[in-house]
Parts: structure tokens; C-alpha cells; sequence
């Protein structure tokens, strides 16, 4: 499977306009990329606590079932990623109060993208429970649209003929 193409100009971009360019990748690869998708979901992304983590799973739920009713794969696919993204954000602040995991700054090469680059994880702390409320409703809110059979199949049919 290719990962998110990184080289794509993001800021001048419409991939509502041009799908064919939009690679899934894993994961939340791209969430804060992909215009205009990251512009329409990221002031609805919430995490705080549960109240807002349900307000915030609840409205990009319904923008999953907009793009869904639209025929939007990219949008569902942004939208299943900033859930994806509630949840693992949510639980890094969860085990690491502050929300820093790794020891470190992040190399200036892989700026923009996830992961450890290198660096040791910090030790877990007591797991804060309001932040791992918030993390088990964007969980939940994830889980459910990935069992959507349509998204499964525009997905599977998306990577198949774009990559």
C-alpha cells in the first residue's frame, strides 16, 4: 500500500476538486493537510473531556454521513481520520500529561509527520481518566464508521484504481 504523498502542494490544492491525487496512506497520514476537508473539520475537533469529545465525534460523524450522501471519499476519509485522531491524540494526553511522547524536537526533515523519528518515548504517567473518556468516545465514533460498508468499499475501490 503507498503511503500519503507528501510532496503535493496542500495549500494551494482542492482535492475535493482532485480526488485522483489523493492517496489514504495509514493511518491519520495528511489529516492536517488536505484542503478543504482540514479547514471544514479541524474547528470541529475536541478533546478536552468527554462533553466535548462527544460534541466533537457527534458533529464530524454527521460530516461522514454528508460526504457519505454525496458520494465524497475524501471526505469521509478525512473525517474517519480526524476520529482516528481524536482517539490517539486523546490518549497521548491520557498517558503523558502535556501530550509530549517522545524525547526530543522532531527532525526538521520530518516535519509534519507522525511518529517517533528516531526518538526514545517518554515514560507513561498516571493515566488521566477525563482524557481517556475522551479518548474511548472518538474510539467508539472510529470504529463505527470503519464498519460503514460503503466507505470500506469506496476505499478499497479508491486505493485500487488511484494507489
Amino acid at each position: 500500500m503507498p503511503g500519503f504523498d507528501y510532496e503535493l502542494d496542500y495549500d494551494s490544492l482542492d482535492l475535493r476538486q482532485h480526488p485522483e491525487l489523493y492517496r489514504v496512506g495509514r493511518g491519520e497520514q495528511g489529516v492536517l493537510l488536505v484542503q478543504p476537508y482540514k479547514s471544514e473539520i479541524l474547528p470541529h475537533w475536541r478533546f478536552k473531556d468527554a462533553e466535548l469529545a462527544r460534541e466533537s465525534a457527534d458533529a464530524i460523524r454527521e460530516m461522514f454521513d454528508a460526504f457519505l450522501a454525496s458520494g465524497d471519499f475524501v471526505g469521509m476519509d478525512m473525517a474517519r481520520k480526524f476520529l482516528q485522531m481524536g482517539f490517539t491524540r486523546a490518549r497521548r494526553y491520557a498517558n503523558h500529561r502535556g501530550g509530549k511522547k517522545y524525547d526530543g524536537p522532531i527532525p526538521s526533515d520530518q516535519r509534519g509527520r507522525s511518529g517517533a523519528h528516531g526518538r526514545t518515548e517518554l515514560p507513561r504517567q498516571e493515566e488521566d481518566p477525563v482524557k481517556a473518556q475522551a479518548a474511548a468516545i472518538f474510539k467508539a465514533a472510529w470504529d463505527a464508521v470503519e464498519q460503514v460498508a460503503e466507505y470500506t468499499e469506496l476505499r478499497a475501490t479508491h486505493r485500487a484504481k488511484f494507489g
